[in-house]
């Protein structure tokens, strides 16, 4: 549901380095079964960002400089499919292909001009968080004050956004603003990349009253495989996440979330996606069928495309 790899991907390509993904990503991809993914553009400003160099550019041409990466790095790349719906993820499959759908992780390069969830859509973009963790114009986020939400205008971006069927994703919102946009919801709505804060109590996890409302809206919620968001460095704990969500009636709505190449610790001792295939034999091993495994792995989220 969530890899930062086009990060990746712009840093090398800005250091002039070509096909990025078959280099540095196809092989531990590969070694984990990956199918699909969510590939997320991330341009928030951090201290020694690939950002940190270009201090004069704003949130929207940060966002154009690493589309422009990944449009080179896909021409690169013919066994890596772009697809925005099911079928597109199914023909991709059927000739031996990975596929990846794009994602937002922060919309405070909108700003104020709303005209650009368009241009997004344009692209591919198929989920969207309105806040990485900070405030902006749209919302507030994970890292701001619990109790404030989103603006008029981020209310009017949440409308528009599933207008041009941009998925709502509330893992990186605060509070206030994930009841906010379940207020808004005219369909599913998804927490991409967040963990149960009944187990794990910190601001990125989700509620049990959270967990249940994205479950009753038809969305998925994605199991983060970051040991902070675990709550234990062991593969118990991290499936202790998985039994509590599939109590909470989950089975349709829980898949991997990932967090792939966004985070440097990873429950149990994983190291990134090649490792995946860990926590399946771990579920297997708890008894759990393959029916419930191949929707928990495959079927759950691809039913959102």
């Amino acid at each position: 549901g969530h890899a930062d790899l086009l990060y990746d991907v712009t840093k090398w390509r800005q250091a002039g380095e070509d096909r990025v993904f078959e280099r540095r990503h196809l092989p531990r991809l590969q070694a984990g079964q990956i199918g699909g993914l969510g590939l997320s553009i991330w341009t928030t400003v951090e201290q020694d960002s690939i950002w940190s160099a270009h201090p004069d550019w704003d949130g929207w041409r940060r966002t154009e400089e690493m589309m422009a990466r990944a449009r080179e790095e896909l021409a690169e790349c013919p066994w890596l499919a772009l697809v925005r719906t099911a079928a597109e993820a199914r023909k991709a499959q059927a000739e031996g292909k990975l596929f990846a759908f794009l994602s937002v992780e922060g919309m405070e390069p909108v700003g104020d001009r709303l005209e650009r969830l368009e241009q997004y859509a344009q692209w591919g973009v198929r989920m969207g968080m309105l806040t990485w963790n900070e405030e902006n114009l749209l919302a507030c986020g994970a890292g701001g004050n619990p109790d404030r939400g989103l603006t008029e205008l981020g209310r009017e971006a949440v409308r528009r956004m599933q207008r041009l069927n941009i998925l709502p994703d509330v893992s990186h919102t605060s509070d206030r603003s994930f009841w906010d946009i379940m207020d808004l919801a005219e369909g599913p709505v998804i927490a991409s990349h967040s963990n149960c804060r009944a187990l794990c109590d910190v601001r990125r996890n989700l509620t049990d009253d959270q967990l249940r409302a994205i479950r009753d809206t038809g969305g998925v919620v994605g199991l983060n495989l970051y040991r902070g968001f675990v709550g234990g460095a062991s593969m118990d704990a991290l499936v202790a996440h998985v039994e509590h969500f599939l109590h909470l009636d989950g089975e349709k709505t829980l898949c991997i979330g990932g967090d792939l190449d966004g985070c440097e610790a990873l429950a149990a001792g994983m190291n990134g996606a090649e490792d995946v295939p860990q926590l399946y034999e771990a579920l297997e091993k708890q008894g759990y069928g393959k029916a419930l495994l191949e929707d928990i792995f495959w079927n759950n989220l691809r039913r959102l495309l």
